[in-house]
């Protein structure tokens, strides 16, 4: 099916320059779609227009005139891509002047055959809060990540699933909290610092727990852009001070048996699937 939808929007890539992403919720779910597709082509529409919470017929009617007029002001039909559950708003979206690709559209024929049911066509299912319990869950460990960031807080450090560790600006923040909300993972993470390398060891709180530690690694390079950002022209950020602590930390890696991986070039999705498959997480929905 996806291969069908890049074949479909690749035909008239290079004449699009709208593209609108319309959804009768958040439109996570079609804009990440879209964004994967779009990276197989070198031309994109140059503008995009996100339309979320399109749930009710007036709202498509807006939508449906704004699409129509990027239509005359671009001379060409703009691209629609759309998640919507209803069956009369998927149809009221098609009468506008754009290329519509709703994904439901394309997958729930196809699943209703071979489930041999019809879809149910309620708004909000993926991303409402339709458990609360589960719901309750991720905010626990969303709060959990912000409380164990850093290592500013130590009591309780029995309690996470995974502990990334590694030299500041190394992405250890972002990878855990992105863990915690889109797999409710309790990671907390530890810094690594001069005295560390000084002893070219652990930080001691962190010994007791060293089967659930995960080391990230950056080029120094890398590194050395980041931290000036943050601190230009510091000794912080020199590219000799990132390579010493890169090379000391591999060290203790290495000394300790602790897995690590090179974020340099990965996403923090990357980085996050990454790490779960190499400790053998289960990925929860």
């Amino acid at each position: 099916m996806v291969a069908w939808i890049k074949c479909q929007v690749g035909k008239d890539m290079n004449e699009h320059s709208t593209l609108f992403l319309v959804s009768d919720r958040t439109g996570i779910t079609v804009g990440s779609l879209v964004r994967t597709l779009l990276t197989q082509f070198d031309q994109a529409p140059v503008q995009r227009v996100v339309r979320p919470f399109c749930d009710d017929v007036d709202k498509i009617a807006r939508v449906v005139a704004e699409i129509d007029l990027a239509a005359e002001v671009d001379g060409r039909p703009p691209l629609v891509c759309s998640s919507l559950a209803d069956l009369d708003l998927r149809a009221r979206l098609k009468r506008s002047c754009g290329r519509v690709f709703d994904i439901f559209d394309l997958f729930l024929p196809a699943l209703s055959e071979v489930l041999h049911q019809p879809s149910i066509e309620h708004v909000g299912l993926a991303h409402g809060i339709t458990d609360f319990k589960n719901y309750d869950q991720r905010v626990d460990v969303v709060n959990f990540a912000l409380a164990y960031d850093d290592g500013t807080r130590l009591r309780g450090l029995d309690d996470a699933e995974l502990i990334l560790i590694g030299v500041s600006r190394s992405g250890k923040t972002p990878t855990c909290l992105y863990l915690a909300m889109q797999y409710k993972v309790k990671a907390a993470n530890f810094p690594l610092t001069e005295d560390d390398f000084l002893e070219g060891r652990l930080p001691r709180p962190l010994r007791a727990h060293i089967e659930r530690l995960y080391g990230l690694i950056i080029s120094p390079e890398r590194l050395h852009q980041l931290r000036e950002e943050r601190c230009p022209g510091s000794t912080y950020a020199s590219l000799p001070q990132c390579r010493r602590e890169l090379s000391a930390a591999k060290a203790i890696y290495r000394a300790e048996r602790i897995p690590f991986i090179d974020s340099t070039n990965l996403s923090i999705e990357e980085l996050a699937i990454e790490i779960m498959q190499q400790v053998g997480m289960e990925r929860l929905w």
